[in-house]
């Protein structure tokens, strides 16, 4: 079975982690990498170029990105990655198509794999969020021939759904899956790493910290700047180490990384360091050793909890997600970001919750994938 597998920001590779070492000790199995996007350039991380030393083999690497983070660019990337991924399949010849989550690029890349006949495996479908994620992971679910959701729940939804349930395997979500096999008590490796990558001051981690990602909501396109700066401003006037990872690829990422940029040279001295990206591999046990997550990203809903992390979650962008007794949220307001972050910090960490999945999930797909019966042809099932 050739599989291929698209990366194409810094989280995929947290996903797809275990499906890669599954397949790389099976001899039934051929693995097929495509990296591309956010993935391959240096304003996110590069995380192409981490792979190739970590001894990850690429098969192709695609440029789909148009300049901007506008609603605009990002309509006119996705139809740019129809084309070259249309081009790599072509090339490639893959047996199945893995596709991950809500991302835009995800819905053309399932597109692309469906149009020509490929089968599309699909994870972390029938989840419920905010943003426009939530009506591409829909979409992408009705695109795809088998279903890997990370609960229960969004598997009885993609059922709801009109697919069959002989499909719909809800195995657990494999970012779990590097988090339970890593030290998540040694922060030495991201300490040194200060030294060397991203921007500001060095946070001592043997203090108590903050970690925040606060992603673009593109269905809020024009109060990301104002949205970022009410966070920016909280974590501020509450001193703490922080070490803040850059947003996405998203319409709006500018706005947040124009509000990040001000803020620096406003405030050199504040205690606060800023990554492009960081590894699975170092974020992990700086989630898990972290006083709160804080921002919107799905880190704070699903690894957070899986950890026992207190998460501070703000906005919309995670609206409607199944939740923890983890998560406090908060909407876009200095005082009350302000106020639920220290309401965590005098909490501080919740039993760990594994409604998320066990951290076995990517074997489990692997042994799904490779004796599944794929029909190309759907029909909706009610």
């Amino acid at each position: 079975m050739k599989l291929c597998l698209v990366i194409t920001t810094r989280g995929n590779y947290a996903k797809v982690k275990s499906i890669i070492q599954a397949a790389e000790n099976d001899p039934d199995v051929e693995l097929q990498i495509i990296v591309g996007g956010g993935a391959i350039l240096a304003k996110y991380g590069n995380i192409a170029d981490s792979l190739t030393t970590m001894g990850v083999n690429v098969d192709r690497r695609i440029h789909f990105l148009v300049e901007g983070e506008t609603p605009v660019t990002m309509a006119k990337s996705a139809g740019l990655a129809v084309s070259e991924f249309t081009t790599a399949f072509e090339n490639l010849q893959p047996d199945v198509v893995m596709v991950i989550a809500d991302r835009f690029e995800c819905l053309s890349i399932a597109m692309t794999a469906s149009y020509m006949n490929i089968p599309v495996a699909h994870m972390e479908g029938g989840e419920v969020s905010g943003s426009i994620d939530e009506s591409i992971r829909h979409a992408i679910t009705k695109l795809a021939h088998v279903h890997f959701p990370a609960t229960q729940e969004a598997a009885d939804r993609i059922i709801r759904m009109g697919e069959a349930p002989e499909t719909v395997f809800p195995v657990g979500a494999t970012s779990l899956d590097v988090i339970a096999g890593l030290d998540l008590d040694n922060l030495q490796p991201i300490m040194e790493k200060q030294a060397s990558a991203g921007v500001g001051a060095r946070v001592d981690l043997t203090q108590p910290y903050l970690t925040v990602i606060q992603h673009p909501v593109t269905t809020e396109y024009a109060e990301n700047l104002e949205h970022v700066n009410q966070t920016l401003n909280a974590i501020h006037e509450l001193g703490m180490g922080t070490i803040w990872i850059w947003p996405n690829m998203d319409a709006g990422s500018d706005g947040i990384s124009k509000g990040i940029r001000i803020f620096r040279e406003k405030h050199v001295d504040a205690p606060m360091h800023f990554f492009k990206s960081l590894p699975i591999e170092h974020y992990a046990p700086l989630l898990k050793n972290a006083q709160a997550i804080v921002g919107n990203s799905s880190s704070g809903i699903r690894e957070a909890a899986f950890l026992g992390t207190p998460c501070v979650n703000i906005g919309s962008r995670q609206s409607g997600r199944d939740r923890s007794v983890n998560i406090i949220d908060v909407g876009y307001d200095k005082a009350e970001i302000k106020a639920a972050i220290q309401k965590q910090l005098n909490h501080g960490r919740y039993e760990e919750n594994h409604m998320w999945g066990d951290g076995k999930a990517g074997p489990k797909i692997l042994d799904v994938l490779k004796t599944f019966d794929f029909t190309i042809q759907k029909r909706i099932c009610y």
